[in-house]
């Protein structure tokens, strides 16, 4: 399934394993595209004990794109998910530090996690 935002700053592909989902990023995370990837992954919680966030392809994030990230990880905690966020770029990684959140969202952050299904 694939799924274009309605600016050209970020496209995202969603795989499905079993209980796992998998969404690629391709792009920037910025402000008038979050609540189109809100409303697109926050309906996977319910379904899948796991979101993963691949973001290999995801350049950069602004603080909006930020807050997207914690308010889908609150969602999936409150649901009893896991929200785990995997090949960071150097960007998105210096701003997760910037704002201790880094350590939010895990081990999992770190690049060549091995996905088992």
């Amino acid at each position: 399934m694939s799924h274009a935002a309605a600016s050209p700053t970020l496209t995202f592909e969603i795989e499905h394993k079993g209980p796992t989902a998998i969404v690629h990023f391709h792009g920037r995370l910025y402000a008038g595209v979050c609540d189109i990837l809100y409303t697109n992954v926050h309906p996977l919680i319910p379904d899948h004990k796991r979101i993963i966030l691949d973001l290999t392809d995801l350049t950069s994030v602004d603080s909006m794109g930020l807050g997207t990230l914690v308010r889908l990880y609150v969602s999936a905690k409150s649901a009893g998910s896991c929200l785990e966020l995997i090949n960071l770029g150097k960007q998105v990684r210096e701003l997760l530090g910037i704002t201790n959140l880094l350590s939010l969202f895990g081990d999992m952050c770190e690049k060549g996690v091995a996905l088992k299904f």
